[in-house]
């Protein structure tokens, strides 16, 4: 059987053609971009029709390259970046671009509504914390929460909100607009901090709809993951390239899926993200919750597990920022030599290696260099939307390659940093699962071996694992299959990064300093970012 699956990021979607049957093969794959548009106020939207652009376009090219027929599909479904907004009238049309889960122009609803009360936990009202954490082991603790760019809609855009017919994620606007049925999957609406996840009372909970003064109507029927949705609309089928009536499954968010991908399918299975963002995540069979360091437990694809799962919002996009920023003439990226430019595209299969490879000039520790990755404000293990990304200990000596290293190490440093915080509450894996683009660089993987003292393994197809994840979800529901122990079966480490004990030291050294340098900092950030959000 042939499925499509379309891995929706940040920046870009990833549309990869599987067929499955004893094994599962990705037969072709395709990406395009589109924006993210980042504002003064802190907002971080998008626009829906680049996406369906790129959907558009994708779809056609992995047929093409595939040799694929459209009638031999045999179904299709998204993974999906999360905590974004998208509101919707009843034809399913978005009434404005939606918000991703970086924007943050929410801050004052958040502040207003979580900042009240005498006793406060983390800055936030501790009755109102409570209630959330009787019914779901979690909170909106965070101004880029999805109830607040609800709130922000409904306080600064009257005309639009008086339009919503639903407010779905970004996933389910996909569902919708293939299939023309409007729901929303148990995930993300978990993701919403609305939704009650104990036993028997699944679903949006009245109270704290009532709390947070959102309008019920505007909540969409929930399915699971694995339900089927639909089929594909005609319309939808002939600007895809597709056919009319395809299977559309529910889907749902990237961190329901990745840990499926990834082979990480046995509690207290660990495995590291690093994609546009990046995360630790561990999987669970019971929920738990750290409200301090933000940390919470998502729902997984299959009923009664959770991904106890710690965030950090800009990691590859890090690293994207150095390609862009510092990568110009002292390494050779940008040269008006073409013999020697194409001598490199040649011998590397993208800038990304080019970078890895000029790195391991520099030393571990990067000569003193220590990055910090918080460029567009954190969230875990501190909440500060006006923290940002800094370069300490700059000398005289020290140049650009030593700043790119830097990057790199100051990614690594914070998610040692999301993994001891796990570590207060569960029991993470020796061995940890390393996936995401960041995994395709050799010397990311050992850099993170290194920093966080543990064995780290790569899987084949490291930048894809969120599809597979949702492929291996749809393939088991069509098969009658558990999909825990597909992933098992079919998902393999490939490579094994052991630290090596000579960096030790310097490592130690640095990140010491690196979790100093949030508290050292907190009220300069503020001073200079907080403008009338303080």
């Amino acid at each position: 059987m042939y499925i499509i699956i379309y891995d929706f990021g940040t920046s870009s979607v990833k549309t990869c053609l599987f067929q499955i049957d004893s094994q599962i093969y990705l037969t072709a794959g395709a990406s395009a971009e589109y924006g993210l548009y980042i504002s003064d106020n802190g907002g971080a939207e998008q626009d829906v029709e680049e996406w369906w652009a790129a959907l558009c376009s994708t779809t056609r090219d992995v047929l093409k390259k595939s040799g694929i027929k459209p009638q031999e599909i045999e179904g299709l479904a998204f993974c999906s970046q999360m905590q974004g907004s998208v509101f919707v009238d009843e034809n399913g049309n978005a009434l404005r671009r939606p918000m991703n889960y970086l924007d943050q122009k929410g801050f004052k609803e958040y502040k207003e509504c979580m900042g009240s009360g005498v006793i406060k936990v983390s800055g936030c009202s501790l009755y109102k914390l409570v209630r959330n954490l009787l019914v779901n082991y979690a909170g909106s603790t965070s101004a880029k929460d999805p109830v607040w760019k609800y709130k922000w809609v409904e306080n600064n855009e009257p005309e639009v909100f008086k339009k919503i017919y639903k407010w779905l994620d970004i996933s389910e606007y996909l569902v919708s607009r293939c299939t023309g049925k409007i729901v929303r999957t148990a995930d993300t609406a978990f993701a919403t901090f609305l939704y009650d996840t104990r036993k028997g009372k699944e679903g949006w909970n009245k109270g704290l709809l009532k709390m947070y003064k959102v309008n019920p109507d505007h909540m969409p029927d929930i399915i699971d993951c694995t339900d089927l949705v639909g089929g594909l609309t005609d319309k939808a089928a002939r600007e895809l390239g597709l056919v009319e009536g395809i299977p559309v499954f529910g889907g749902g968010g990237d961190t329901t899926f990745v840990n499926i991908g990834a082979g990480c399918t046995t509690p207290g299975d660990t495995h590291i993200y690093v994609g546009t963002s990046g995360w630790v995540s561990t999987f669970m069979d019971h929920q738990t919750v750290d409200i301090n360091a933000m940390i919470t437990g998502v729902l997984s694809a299959k009923h009664g597990y959770f991904n106890y799962y710690a965030e950090l919002e800009t990691a590859g996009k890090c690293f994207e920022w150095v390609m862009e920023h510092l990568a110009l003439d002292e390494i050779g990226v940008y040269l008006s030599n073409s013999t020697v430019a194409d001598d490199i595209e040649s011998k590397y299969i993208s800038l990304y290696d080019y970078l890895s490879e000029e790195i391991k000039k520099v030393p571990p520790g990067a000569n003193g260099v220590i990055f910090t990755p918080w460029m567009h404000g954190n969230r875990c293990p501190f909440e500060d939307s006006n923290a940002g990304g800094m370069f300490f200990n700059i000398r005289i000596e020290n140049g650009k390659r030593d700043m790119i290293r830097a990057v790199l190490e100051g990614i690594c440093y914070h998610l040692r940093w999301l993994l001891e915080c796990e570590e207060k509450k569960v029991k993470t894996s020796d061995t940890i699962r390393f996936v995401g683009g960041g995994a395709l660089s050799s010397v990311t993987c050992q850099m993170l071996a290194d920093i966080t003292g543990r064995t780290i393994e790569t899987v084949d197809n490291a930048q894809e694992v969120g599809a597979i994840g949702t492929a291996l979800v749809v393939a088991a529901g069509v098969k009658g299959e558990d999909v825990l122990e597909l992933s098992r079966r079919l998902v393999k480490a490939n490579h094994v990064y052991v630290p090596d004990p000579a960096n030790k030291g310097v490592y130690e050294r640095n990140y010491r300093v690196f979790k100093k340098l949030y508290k050292t900092n907190a009220s300069n950030f503020k001073d200079i970012n907080g403008g009338n959000r303080s």
